[in-house]
């Protein structure tokens, strides 16, 4: 089966050695994803809701790239640095899937990369044939 890698073009994607995500055949694996911009600025410091939607944002366009979309997704994993969260975080991610339900986890971590970030997010889609 055919492999393709998506950039974001980050520079931890060289130093570190991943993608934003993987296509292989119909599955596709988006890496941990935070609420950055273009520039690599976390979005929405000290709110859990705007860095939910924002990082789920992001996980859509490397999803775009790699030929699939929200519809596709059929797990996440959340990451969140205080599980207090939990709510506004919840609330961003029903926001984002409505009907489509992945399966889902979420746990607290200790602390992510940057510490204004409180979430990160990994997706796994299955691209299936449409009409």
């Amino acid at each position: 089966m055919e492999r393709t890698s998506v950039s974001s073009g980050t520079e931890w994607e060289s130093r570190v050695g991943y993608s934003r995500a993987v296509r292989v055949g119909p599955h596709v694996a988006v890496s941990g994803t935070t609420a950055t911009d273009d520039e690599g600025e976390v979005v929405g410091v000290s709110d859990p809701y705007v860095q939910t939607e924002r990082a789920l944002a992001n996980v859509e366009r490397a999803l775009s790239e790699a030929g699939a979309g929200l519809s596709d997704v059929v797990r996440t994993r959340l990451f969140v640095v205080d599980i207090e969260d939990w709510g506004p975080i919840g609330e961003a991610h029903a926001a984002v899937f409505g009907e489509i339900r992945p399966a889902t986890s979420m746990v607290e971590v200790s602390r992510l990369i940057d510490p204004g970030m409180l979430v990160e997010i990994e997706a796994e889609a299955i691209v299936t044939d449409r009409p």
